[in-house]
């Protein structure tokens, strides 16, 4: 394996300007920018221009470049399959925003082309690689809290504007394939994988049809099981708590945290209230280093059952609650 992998961008999301790119441009020792595609012409070149790399007008460019090794896919849900698809059969290692599939069955079709070709697929959960998880976990294994009874996790902002992709179901839109992943994420990292769903609400918006908020609860072994909520339209928030014997700790910006920000944690005890911060840190940097180990080919196989695990728990949420 080369060591830095030339990467392509394929298409030109605000989550690949802000936050993709620049992490890229932070590890030259693993990975170097060679180009950036869009449908739009003045749009890819527009991009390239402002991010000093090559721009191409049509996502099959990317394909065809020897020098790229790995594509990363900003693409709303409902394009995964096909450019996915394509971007493995090409022999590029993927990338992708969640959520990866619309549905399990798409999901399973673009891990087993993965497999066959022996290419990491990795779907884009960076909360779990901020140094923020470490800080917590040593917290909780100094009992913290004592011993865990009970998770919970919820992730919601309020409306966007309309005609945000987000709203649009034909092309992978909904809470369920936006904001309802990271507590279902967040809940598998922390209890492992033997969490099974146990029941689920979700809220259709009537004149849309679209899946606006909802939440789960996720039964596992020994007792502990997890509450998830979920929601477009709602009051914000981006949190983890963790209820103990002896007491409860809150993630409080579990999974947006900015480079620069230290992530409030709040932990209740009988001796008290104390506020503490987990350290400053760029997930973005840390998934994009677990992506250069599954490349080389460390971790790929827990890349695929997270992608497995994620869709196929979403999809029993949508069909447990009707």
């Amino acid at each position: 394996m080369k060591k830095v992998i030339g990467t392509g961008v394929m298409g030109c999301a605000a989550i690949a300007d802000r936050s993709f790119i620049p992490a890229i441009k932070a590890m030259p020792e693993h990975f170097r920018l060679v180009a950036v595609a869009s449908r739009d012409p003045r749009k890819a070149g527009d991009f390239a221009e402002r991010h000093g790399c090559e721009g191409h007008a049509g996502y099959e460019k990317l394909l065809a470049r020897d020098d790229i090794d790995a594509l990363y896919i900003p693409l709303p849900t409902g394009l995964h399959k096909e450019w996915v698809i394509r971007a493995l059969e090409a022999g590029k290692h993927v990338y992708a925003e969640k959520a990866f599939a619309i549905n399990h069955r798409d999901a399973s079709m673009m891990v087993d082309v993965a497999t066959r070709k022996g290419l990491a697929l990795m779907e884009g959960y960076m909360f779990q690689y901020h140094a923020q998880q470490g800080f917590v976990k040593q917290l909780l294994a100094d009992g913290a809290i004592g011993e865990l009874r009970h998770f919970e996790a919820a992730f919601g902002f309020p409306l966007l504007p309309p005609g945000n992709f987000r709203y649009d179901m034909e092309i992978g839109g909904g809470v369920l394939t936006d904001a309802a992943g990271y507590p279902v994420r967040a809940a598998f990292f922390w209890l492992g994988d033997n969490l099974q769903l146990s029941g689920a609400s979700l809220f259709r918006d009537q004149s849309s049809g679209t899946e606006m908020f909802g939440s789960a609860y996720l039964s596992g072994p020994g007792g502990v099981g997890a509450s998830i909520a979920f929601g477009f339209g709602s009051f914000y928030q981006c949190r983890v708590t963790f209820w103990g014997s002896s007491g409860k700790l809150s993630m409080m910006r579990a999974f947006t945290p900015r480079p620069d920000d230290q992530p409030l944690l709040i932990l209740e005890t009988p001796a008290g209230t104390t506020s503490l911060n987990a350290p400053a840190d760029n997930h973005f940097v840390g998934a994009l280093k677990a992506f250069h180990d599954a490349i080389s080919g460390t971790g790929r196989e827990r890349l695929y059952t997270d992608i497995l695990q994620q869709s196929k728990t979403i999809e029993m949420i949508r069909k447990i609650s009707g």
